[in-house]
């Protein structure tokens, strides 16, 4: 069924002038876009104790964060966090903005 789908795009992609294509495309990004969720004051407060656990104990953590509207993670050892400017820092030499992060795991 895909092929047909497929071949049916290609042919009226053919006869669609370039800026219509070119706003189809933006169209279907758009639609692929993530959204970040949103977090209480609850999990706030678990994420903040999680990465305190994790930076006095030497501790490996899974970071999940939201950043260019998709999910991503860090699995790694915190080196340092820098509450003025927002940042957690990785041994690996990664950084995550604090308000990205939306869960912590201890490993």
């Amino acid at each position: 069924m895909s092929g047909v789908n497929d071949r049916g795009t290609k042919k009226w992609t053919a006869l669609m002038m370039p800026e219509h294509i070119q706003m189809l495309n933006e169209y279907w990004e758009q639609e692929e876009l993530k959204e970040k969720p949103v977090l209480d004051e609850q999990q706030i407060e678990e994420i903040e104790v999680m990465l305190q656990m994790a930076i006095h104990n030497d501790l490996t953590v899974k970071v999940e964060y939201f950043a260019n509207h998709d999910f991503y993670y860090v699995k790694d050892k915190i080196s340092s966090i820098n509450t003025q400017n927002g940042y957690i820092f990785f041994k690996n030499n990664e950084n995550v903005k604090f308000r990205d992060i939306i869960d912590v795991q201890i490993l």
